[in-house]
């Protein structure tokens, strides 16, 4: 769910140098800190849209100590994952707001429901199957003729959808099949083909 280089989930033990946590996937993660890491608190209402304050997902984390995070709380932990060792060397620990993990908690179970998210690994006919983005697992989603596609807001169509593109999926499940509603893919752009310090050519 965190995407990138990181983890989250509820801690259950708290030591001087680590946090054990539990993800929503029932994996136990150790959570690696030290004076180096940045512990830091979300606001509450932060990332919520909708809220009553105008710049409540704007507000940033404040920080904390790392002996404010208890036994129950969710965090999330950005570093170094080792995946075989399930641990992670944390440059970044927040402390999630109680609400919004709550939100985090619902949404994580109805992903492979009612949602799912990855990049975009094969494509054959109307199936395509994503290395999903909260387990890393292959997950397939089928398109019919009233699927919805579109790529930074704009209409476009399966075939537009490329092997490599991220993509966020909502739907459900029918027949044993993931059938998508609405698809939205996102191509990041290729750093290479950007020079850097190239001063554009000017005409006279």
């Amino acid at each position: 769910m965190m995407g990138g280089r990181g983890t989250m989930g509820t801690v259950t033990e708290v030591a001087a140098d680590h946090y054990t946590i539990k993800t929503e996937n029932g994996e136990t993660y150790i959570i690696h800190y030290s004076v180096n890491t940045r512990i830091l608190k979300q606001a509450a209402g932060a990332g919520q849209r909708g809220g009553s304050g105008e710049g409540a997902e704007r507000t940033p984390p404040t920080p904390i100590k790392p002996t404010d995070i208890k036994v129950g709380d969710a965090i999330a932990a950005m570093g170094e994952i080792d995946a075989a060792a399930k641990s992670v060397g944390a440059v970044t620990v927040i402390q999630i707001d109680p609400e919004r993990a709550k939100q985090m908690r619902e949404m994580q179970a109805n992903y492979g429901k009612t949602w799912l998210a990855g990049k975009v690994t094969a494509i054959d006919g109307v199936k395509v199957t994503i290395q999903g983005v909260n387990d890393n697992a292959p997950r397939t989603f089928v398109a019919d003729e009233n699927t919805t596609f579109r790529k930074h807001r704009e209409p476009i169509t399966l075939g537009d959808i490329q092997v490599g593109d991220a993509v966020r999926v909502e739907g459900a499940v029918r027949d044993g099949s993931f059938l998508a509603t609405t698809v939205n893919a996102m191509t990041p752009p290729p750093e290479s083909s950007v020079p850097r310090n190239a001063p554009a050519p000017q005409k006279q």
